[in-house]
């Protein structure tokens, strides 16, 4: 570890992009370390992580965008990092946004949301993605009691004390969204949502499309249902994945 920060980048079959996201990273020339964890591409998308300047972490076979954050999340906890930073590896996030991220955590935030809802007009989507995001929205404002526009944001920054939270055997595999930002509130975590850049995915699929909304939709409204009443398991220890000595 050379800094007290590190930027998580998850990435499946970003070829062709993810090594130029790393690249505008650099260019910022921010004190940070670049984590891309490769969620089991068949591409080039490691090696191109890699040549251009990251630090490459490596899933056997896909298990999903939730499992590629929760890789970062233990790597960051074991290596004892202050700060976290997380971005897509497929162009939408602005890099040159990541100082108010940072700027976020150093006033006090455990967990800086970046909103594409907040500044300037956001990048195109389907219709019914449009209205997911506003349902989650406005369920997850009246559940915290905290404005969210953006749920579904992957362009975030942790603190410390978050990292602790969500580096368990429980964090999501798949849609860490709305469900994840209700548990921050429940955990006694500060939210606060930083107006950002988002541009149109540079290539690529995107995991919110077709069918997968609907089975992002039934999943999320069935995780909200049993919030209440999830408890953790007896069976195993909460940090079995992320344990340090």
């Amino acid at each position: 570890m050379s800094n007290s920060t590190v930027l998580v980048i998850p990435a499946y079959r970003e070829a062709s992009r993810v090594g130029d996201v790393v690249r505008e990273v650099r260019r910022q020339g921010l004190p940070l370390d670049v984590l891309v964890v490769d969620d089991g591409s068949p591409d080039t998308t490691a090696d191109e992580a890699r040549a251009a300047g990251a630090i490459v972490v490596r899933h056997p076979f896909n298990l999903g965008y939730g499992s590629a954050l929760h890789t970062g999340y233990c790597y960051a906890r074991r290596r004892g990092y202050a700060r976290l930073l997380q971005m897509d590896a497929d162009g939408q996030h602005d890099a040159t946004m990541l100082p108010r991220l940072l700027a976020a955590l150093d006033q006090g935030a455990d967990v800086a949301l970046g909103s594409r809802y907040l500044e300037g007009a956001p990048p195109r989507s389907s219709l019914a993605r449009r209205v997911g995001t506003r349902l989650f929205a406005w369920i997850a404002s009246r559940w915290t009691g905290i404005t969210i526009t953006d749920p579904t944001s992957g362009f975030q920054g942790l603190s410390e004390r978050a990292i602790q939270a969500v580096a368990h055997d429980g964090f999501p595999e798949d849609y860490p969204d709305t469900d994840v930002i209700v548990q921050h509130v429940r955990r006694g975590l500060r939210i606060v949502e930083v107006p950002v850049l988002m541009h149109e995915r540079r290539g690529g699929l995107s995991m919110h499309r077709g069918a997968r909304i609907a089975y992002y939709g039934y999943k999320m409204f069935v995780t909200l249902l049993l919030l209440p009443v999830r408890r953790e398991t007896p069976m195993r220890c909460r940090d079995s994945v992320a344990r340090v000595s």
